[in-house]
């Protein structure tokens, strides 16, 4: 029996009808009344009606209806419809599957990038291209997300991915243009709206001319006064065929002829700070402002009584300006112009130069007083504002006339936070050349210390503890181990040390280190502890965040020591160990440009130091930069801990007051473990040492001939037949003419590096293994290499380690 589908959408399953049971049941009766008659027996009638009545009754209940249970059934989806849901002309909208397809698309995306591309894969800027990559794995990760910036040469814009679906496997994007400011075009539709109808009542005529003398706007007064029609359309026409002059250089409409009212030009010159900046005043775009030498509207009067409009028209407009009498004396200033100086007082202050350096004083009144006489003029003077001394920026003068006492147009963008954005720029880029160099260092100085250490070895090899060479040479040792410290400093801060990251609790690192940190500090300062609860997992290492803390325990206790020698106090210095659950929401509220989005286990240092000042704390994390006494510290402190926060994916900042307190705030990323992680540190049980005594044959590749000298006799006391190479080619040379069990090689090398030899050797030799020696982090060099059966010792090293890492690989074969 077939099933149907009810008016509900339930399975249902057709039964038995009621008409069909009664027809059935009386089909039994007749039967077992001729069966009793037949046989003569009662019993054996009544009983095969019973059966077959029970059967029956069994067969009706089993096939009565039953609703089966609704299931949630969804259509498949009809793309067209999608399509027609998301066609905007103000958006670009897409969607594409987790396998980064496109699935549709609407037409504004199609006409900015082509309908054969698909986000994040669209012709853009290399840069936006990444951006855009980086956002989308955000997407995935978090559910949504956002990169800004995304140019190309068709425009630039803000995208919004969000991840949506029934199962999440899709992808919607949002392009929306960023549309920049052109105050051209804003100057145009003031002077064709609002601002020229109010200037049309005060009897002024405006217009506003690009720099081949096209009117590009023009108010109702002008086009009255130029062509004898308020609504004529101005819009094109060559400004200067409305004006014309006589012999006394008055200034006429050409329509008005000589017996009309003779008008003066107000020139202010329109720039554009999204353009580059242009000194010539002809190729400027320009406000004319057209007065009568008789009056205002009407009226007879001196040309003064209308400076208050024309203070209020300047007022309004997002430039900077400022006006000057020819004695340079300020006549007013726009509220854009005192915040684009840094006057905080709603008033000016008496004289243009009182709002720059002293330096610049002499310049600015002289330039002042070139504009205030002569010929009607415009240009532009590099000054360096009292608000902020080391970044000159462009005073821009123009020189009006027929204002009254008003000589002198002065204009000043708002470039404070063009000005930020540069000086962080600035900073990013000086700080990744400096870790650049300082990796560098310390890379070629490993290799020096790898052979003095060697070497000291070797010789106490050769001496016993009562020799008295015996502790000289414990002493080079001792200090060479110094200098390698000064060197792991320098990698971290470059970010290129070896961390051994594991999954843990903040809490648990702050507990190993507290009571060292108790006697660190000393008896006169108190460590006070604070956790919060909940707190995320974080993935870093334990070691490097000791060393963490250290350091900023160390300076913290430097700083409060300083201030309590200062003050002449005995005591109340504090150190203060926090730990705070940051949620995203947190991070949203502190509207923070530099930290992502998203979930973070906080580490807070605090003290009530001397602080630091704020001159110095752009500072504070460069190598070598340090505000104590000669002799007193090596300034890489601070920037081993930036580097080891920087590596670990997190952020630091630094927030301080001088003579009160410094905090430094470092945020870790909240790591969720997997099944298999260890949310805590596992001491493992060190294993049995057992001495290696197979033997073996090693191909040693070094370029530092003091290295490779101190690494094959390290060998070759240990037993093993060693064979060396200066260089990647050399030890190509050397595989094709022997056998060898094991290749050490150095990574850097001239001609042909550690790497490139290394996949040419597995080439011809598959199962080969290999032991690169170098200074810079193994994993950075594990993402770059990426070769199987790979191992790595870190430079510099003593020749036990050598023999020790070389036993360990041979027994791993």
């Amino acid at each position: 029996m077939a099933s149907v589908v009810s008016e509900g959408g339930a399975v249902v399953t057709p039964t038995v009808p009621l008409r069909d049971w009664l027809m059935f049941s009386g089909a039994v009766a007749v039967s077992a009344a001729a069966l009793w008659g037949i046989s003569g027996q009662p019993l054996l009638a009544a009983g095969f009606a019973g059966g077959v009545t029970v059967i029956g009754a069994a067969l009706r209940v089993l096939l009565r209806p039953r609703q089966d249970a609704v299931t949630e059934d969804f259509a498949a989806p009809d793309w067209t419809v999608t399509n027609a849901a998301i066609a905007r002309d103000d958006v670009g909208i897409a969607i594409t599957d987790r396998a980064g397809r496109l699935v549709c698309a609407n037409g504004l995306m199609g006409a900015w990038f082509g309908i054969t591309a698909a986000p994040p894969r669209l012709p853009v800027e290399r840069g936006s291209v990444e951006l855009l990559e980086a956002a989308t794995r955000a997407a995935w990760r978090d559910g949504s997300a956002k990169a800004d910036g995304v140019a190309s040469s068709q425009g630039t814009w803000t995208a919004e991915i969000q991840r949506v679906g029934r199962g999440e496997d899709y992808l919607v994007w949002r392009f929306v243009p960023v549309v920049t400011q052109d105050l051209v075009a804003d100057m145009a539709g003031h002077i064709a709206g609002k601002v020229g109808r109010a200037l049309a009542r005060e009897g002024l005529q405006a217009a506003v001319v690009s720099p081949e003398g096209v009117i590009l706007a023009a108010n109702a007064a002008f086009a009255q006064r130029a062509t004898g029609s308020v609504s004529a359309q101005m819009a094109g026409a060559d400004f200067v065929s409305f004006l014309a002059s006589d012999e006394s250089d008055r200034i006429y409409y050409a329509r008005e002829g000589g017996k009309g009212t003779p008008v003066k030009l107000v020139h202010v010159p329109v720039a554009d700070p999204d353009g580059v900046a242009n000194t010539d005043p002809s190729r400027t775009t320009s406000l004319f402002l057209l007065i009568d030498n008789g009056g205002f509207g009407q009226g007879i009067g001196d040309v003064t009584a209308g400076l208050p409009q024309i203070e209020a028209l300047l007022a309004r407009l997002p430039l900077g300006l400022a006006m000057t009498d020819r004695d340079g004396r300020f006549l007013f200033a726009n509220a854009a112009f005192l915040r684009a100086a840094g006057h905080d007082d709603t008033i000016p202050p008496p004289y243009p130069s009182d709002i720059v350096i002293r330096e610049d004083k002499g310049a600015l009144v002289d330039a002042v007083r070139r504009y205030a006489q002569g010929q009607a003029t415009a240009g532009d003077v590099a000054v360096r504002l009292r608000a902020a001394p080391d970044e000159p920026v462009s005073l821009s003068l123009a020189g009006v006339r027929g204002l009254g006492e008003g000589a002198v147009l002065l204009s000043l963008k708002d470039s404070s936070e063009e000005t930020r954005l540069k000086r962080e720029i600035a900073q990013a880029t000086k700080m990744q050349a400096v870790g650049q160099l300082a990796g560098g260092v310390a890379h070629d100085f490993n290799n020096v210390l790898t052979a003095i250490i060697g070497y000291c070895d070797l010789m106490l090899m050769r001496h016993t503890p009562g020799d008295s060479d015996y502790d000289d040479i414990q002493q080079i040792k001792a200090n060479s181990n110094r200098a390698a410290s000064l060197t792991r400093q320098l990698l971290a801060f470059s970010r290129q040390q070896t961390l051994r990251p594991q999954v843990l609790q903040l809490p648990d690192v702050v507990a190993e280190v507290s009571a060292l940190l108790k006697r660190l500090i000393g008896e006169k300062i108190t460590l006070e502890v604070v956790h919060d609860r909940d707190l995320g997992f974080v993935r870093a290492d334990p070691t490097q965040l000791e060393q963490v803390l250290l350091n900023l325990a160390v300076n913290a206790r430097d700083a409060i020591n300083d201030k309590l020698a200062a003050t002449g106090a005995k005591g109340g210095g504090v150190v203060k160990l926090m730990t705070r659950r940051v949620t995203a929401a947190d991070v949203r509220a502190m509207k923070s440009e530099i930290l992502p989005l998203g979930d973070y286990t906080a580490l807070v240092v605090e003290d009530n130091g001397h602080g630091i000042k704020p001159s110095q704390i752009g500072k504070i994390f460069e190598p070598f930069f340090t505000t104590k006494e000669k002799g007193k510290g090596t300034g890489l402190g601070l920037s081993t801990v930036y580097g080891i926060v920087k590596q670990s994916g997190g952020f630091i900042f630094a927030e301080s007051e001088v003579g009160k307190f410094t905090r430094f705030s470092i945020y870790l990323p909240v790591h969720v473990p997997d099944a298999s992680e260890a949310p805590a540190r596992q001491l493992a049980s060190p294993e049995p040492k057992r001495e290696w005594s197979g033997g073996g044959r090693i191909l040693l590749v070094e370029d530092e001939d003091t290295v490779r000298a101190v690494a094959e006799r390290a060998l070759v006391r240990q037993g093993y037949e060693v064979t060396t190479a200066a260089d990647g080619e050399e030890g190509l040379e050397a595989i094709g003419r022997g056998q060898f069990d094991l290749v050490v090689s150095d990574v850097v090398m001239p001609t042909m590096d550690g790497p490139a030899m290394a996949r040419e050797i597995r080439a011809l030799r598959p199962g080969m293994p290999f032991l690169f020696m170098s200074g810079y982090a193994e994993e950075q060099l594990r993402r770059e290499i990426d070769i199987p059966n790979m191992h790595f010792l870190a430079k510099p090293f003593s020749v036990q380690q050598i023999c020790d890492e070389v036993e360990k690989v041979l027994r791993a074969r």
